[in-house]
């Protein structure tokens, strides 16, 4: 029975869909999770039936029109269990969709009878440069996703001469990642429960050669993530390697723990404070980020405590249910740091007129996770490949039309906040 205009709510589901999807507001989330791992938008929403159905998933990356063509795909490719961790926010997954919304208060103000005949993308970071400011981020168990993992991530860094971030929970070797990308890579550290495994972790990643330490502070005790819980359920395959059996969670299988003793560990560490990143900087040469960082305050203590740099993080909307997007935080972490050190960004970005937006109002550079995860889970290292092509593309083209002619142009004034 079709629902009725009073029946209807706008609700944006982060599923590659442009349009706004009416839901009852009575619909429960098994439902909603059930749309989201298998059902195809046909037979629910007959209106966008020309975007959802299976002959119109994409079967080649070169098919692709934007990023979100590779969500469907990777849906239809990756187990119901993986897709769901991939997937999942917290609670009521509204900070994942905050993240989204944000972008929605920002408006362009583009200059014109500019010369843009030619952009220049180029950023430096920490002594670096990169041709492009945006960033594979930090995923764990990419294998989970495709068989080639990290492996295929790190070689489309590679080809496309993007900077990616490790995590510490690769289900490929630190230094087999290095070697696929041919070039620094940087470190994705969880301060574990226990110091000397941490203080092994920072070591190993220092003697392999990552130049840059990120530690995530957005994530020390844990969270609910009821959409991937319920994913699990759906998923009847026997996993043993991905989800070991019994309460206890072994981190062996993960190469960054080879040979480390980790009876009793955790892997978050909920005691953290900032002596935690005076006992880093003792143990380590790497340039120190912390990655997760979304309040005025924060941002402060972290120039006090002579942190190297700042990734504006909700771990993807992850971490707390605090219903703001990154983008939303990023104005007073800006007005904290005044220029210190550098701020990234990453949370709900699918556009190149996000990265523009992030970049105008004084992002350093922006990292991507999820659209990168679909182009691997559905076609490995060419669909990453064609997503950080894609997002280039539509940054070099935003940059164009707006009249600025490099990175270093972007600026305040090509854009407006909605109040």
């Amino acid at each position: 029975m079709p629902l009725s205009t009073s029946e209807m709510i706008p609700v944006r589901i982060d599923l590659g869909i442009h349009n706004m999807v009416p839901i009852r507001p009575d619909v429960n989330r098994r439902r909603f999770l059930k749309f989201l791992v298998a059902s195809p938008l046909a037979g629910a929403f007959p209106a966008m039936s020309w975007q959802q159905q299976d002959g119109d998933i994409i079967s080649d990356p070169k098919d692709a029109l934007n990023v979100m063509d590779f969500e469907p795909a990777a849906r239809r490719a990756i187990p119901p269990a993986h897709f769901g961790y991939m997937a999942t926010g917290v609670d009521d997954d509204a900070t994942l969709l905050a993240n989204r919304a944000g972008f929605n208060q920002i408006q362009l103000r583009p200059r014109r009878m500019v010369d843009v005949s030619q952009a220049d993308m180029h950023i430096e970071l920490f002594g670096s440069r990169w041709e492009t400011p945006i960033i594979i981020a930090p995923c764990g168990s990419q294998k989970a996703f495709h068989a080639q993992g990290e492996m295929a991530t790190a070689g489309a860094a590679r080809s496309r001469k993007t900077l990616q971030i490790l995590s510490t929970v690769s289900t490929s070797p630190i230094e087999k990642v290095l070697e696929a990308a041919g070039q620094p890579i940087w470190f994705q550290l969880y301060a574990t429960s226990r110091w000397d495994v941490t203080e092994k972790l920072v070591r190993h990643a220092e003697q392999a050669g990552c130049p840059v330490l990120a530690l995530t502070v957005d994530l020390t005790v844990g969270r609910n993530t009821e959409t991937g819980t319920r994913a699990k359920k759906l998923d009847s395959r026997q996993c043993s390697m991905c989800h070991p059996p019994g309460p206890q969670r072994s981190y062996a299988r993960y190469p960054m723990f080879n040979g480390i003793n980790t009876d009793g560990m955790y892997i978050y560490n909920s005691a953290m404070t900032w002596d935690f990143v005076h006992r880093l900087r003792q143990i380590t040469k790497m340039k120190l980020v912390l990655k997760g960082i979304e309040t005025h305050e924060d941002a402060q203590l972290c120039c006090e405590h002579g942190v190297d740099g700042i990734v504006i993080s909700n771990h993807g909307g992850r971490a707390e249910e605090s219903r703001r997007g990154t983008i939303e935080c990023l104005p007073e972490v800006l007005d904290a740091v005044k220029g210190r050190i550098p701020v990234l960004i990453d949370g709900g970005f699918r556009r190149g007129t996000d990265v523009f937006k992030a970049l105008a109002m004084g992002a350093r550079a922006v990292c991507v996770g999820r659209p990168y995860l679909w182009g691997l889970g559905a076609f490995g290292q060419a669909g990453v490949e064609r997503v950080l092509d894609i997002l280039r593309g539509e940054l070099d083209l935003v940059m164009r039309q707006c009249g600025t002619r490099s990175i270093a142009e972007i600026g305040p004034s090509y854009i407006k906040v909605r109040s």
